[in-house]
């Protein structure tokens, strides 16, 4: 009896963290991604070369992950959450193939000089994987990939010397936007 009273409960456990929403995504860290995302605006479109262009928009996102990634474990941490379960593997397995097709495209494509795919490339790859990532979370996640999205298609109708305008919008206006809403109504 005793024996079949645990498998109950695991059974229970184990649907119940299948069924919860992935809320760990930080609101807060969303809003200090965008400031850092508009900071980089400002100071690539000052750039002469697309080599010191792309350096400055490939560093803005390396210090916006870790502000991410940091945010999010202290929200995790806070709330009680495992990053590790069952739909924080589900919101990381949904993001991250979209994130390294970005990455990969981005190679050929700054190549070739084809800066306005490489910013639409940047955009809908990030949108993908926050919409695909946050199947798995609470709403407004998926709606905020679906904004990348849109945003990433308008960039291939602007012209090439406005490449930072749909960059500062999304990576800045976006996460500041949306990060608000998820730090009011989700907890930080």
């Amino acid at each position: 009896m005793h024996e079949h009273a645990l498998d109950q409960l695991t059974f229970i456990r184990t649907t119940m963290e299948r069924a919860t929403a992935f809320t760990a995504v930080p609101g807060w860290g969303g809003v200090a991604m965008g400031l850092i995302a508009l900071a980089a605006a400002t100071i690539a479109r000052r750039q002469f070369s697309y080599w010191s262009w792309l350096t400055v928009w490939l560093s803005a996102a390396a210090l916006a992950v870790t502000v991410g990634v940091v945010t999010m474990i202290r929200k995790a941490r806070r709330l009680g959450f495992s990053l590790r379960s069952e739909s924080g593997r589900k919101f990381a397995i949904g993001f991250f193939p979209p994130i390294v097709a970005g990455a990969v495209l981005s190679i050929p494509l700054f190549q070739n000089g084809m800066m306005k795919a490489l910013v639409s490339a940047w955009l809908m790859s990030y949108g993908c994987a926050i919409a695909a990532g946050g199947t798995y979370s609470v709403r407004i996640i998926p709606a905020m990939g679906f904004a990348f999205l849109g945003l990433g298609a308008l960039a291939l109708l602007l012209p090439v010397n406005w490449r930072d305008l749909p960059l500062a919008a999304g990576f800045g206006g976006l996460h500041i936007f949306f990060g608000l809403i998820i730090a009011r109504k989700y907890g930080g």
